[in-house]
């Protein structure tokens, strides 16, 4: 076989070959690529989940706040994140891409778990300890305690508008979904992430709780926040092995196209064959599939 010959053959199909210009544009490692991203996501969710799921005991034990004023701030700082969550989705989708994305979401989810854990290390960031079960008798923490305590929700909040959205995608990415070792490969990479991320849930909410409410605050704070560095140290050494798609765009804005569209056209007549006449075009490379045209919803 000549040289030229073989390097057009890259890969058998029904007709025999394909020629090298339908070559995957992307090197797929997936398998290389999944422990960096499963250890990056294991890892996080050990960090996070172990100070979220103590949060409200450390908040009223150890800062001397008020269930009451505790649990509003648990609540907002919830509520936030998973708003937050389409945000992130919405600038990696168009702007940053996955990796970058998932990358600063990382470092500043490690940032915000070291502060929060300088407040349990640092007796200045912190009111004195309390012994007394009436917390209005016990002194509550200053303005400045309070926002450096909320600079490291904050920073939380944004780690996880990047790693939320982003981790699963990013590892479907690793794999060719054209071929059927890469969707078979794909299959795998969700059972071991979702089995890795129950079994991080499952040692968050025991043994780091255990730690921090019997043994030292600091030094069960200080846990997750090293789960969370080694998680973001994972994820940038597998840079070189990752497939980094490019953004393509968000669904939110063609979403929010649509609705305007549909609200300037309200009052427009429907053609007989509406079809002949839609936008009908789709990007070569684009993973989208195509919609048929149906009457529902119209």
């Amino acid at each position: 076989m000549e040289k030229n010959e073989k390097e057009n053959m890259v890969e058998m199909n029904e007709n025999g070959r394909v020629t090298k210009d339908e070559e995957p544009e992307h090197k797929y490692r997936g398998i290389k690529a999944m422990p960096f991203i499963i250890g990056n996501e294991t890892f996080e969710k050990l960090g996070g989940i172990g100070i979220l799921s103590n949060l409200l005991v450390y908040l009223t034990t150890f800062f001397n706040l008020k269930r009451f004023t505790a649990t509003t701030i648990i609540n907002v700082f919830n509520g936030t994140t998973n708003f937050a969550t389409m945000i992130g989705a919405f600038f990696s989708d168009t702007y940053f891409g996955r990796y970058k994305t998932i990358g600063f979401g990382s470092i500043s989810s490690f940032l915000g778990l070291l502060v929060i854990t300088l407040t349990a290390a640092i007796k200045k960031l912190h009111p004195p300890h309390c012994h007394s079960d009436d917390k209005d008798k016990c002194i509550g923490p200053t303005s400045w305690q309070i926002a450096f305590l909320l600079t490291g929700f904050g920073f939380m909040m944004v780690g996880a508008a990047g790693i939320r959205p982003c981790s699963l995608a990013f590892g479907a990415d690793q794999f060719n979904p054209k071929t059927e070792s890469g969707k078979g490969a794909i299959n795998s990479f969700f059972n071991w992430y979702f089995f890795t991320m129950t079994f991080a849930q499952m040692i968050a909410v025991t043994l780091v709780v255990y730690i921090q409410s019997d043994i030292s605050w600091p030094i069960g704070l200080a846990i997750p926040t090293l789960f969370m560095l080694v998680a973001t140290i994972l994820f940038f050494v597998g840079t070189r092995i990752y497939v980094i798609v490019k953004p393509e765009g968000s669904p939110m804005t063609s979403v929010v196209q649509v609705i305007v569209a549909a609200v300037k056209k309200r009052k427009l007549l429907v053609p007989e064959e509406p079809w002949l006449s839609l936008y009908n075009y789709t990007p070569e490379k684009s993973i989208n599939s195509k919609l048929q045209y149906t009457e529902q919803f119209r």
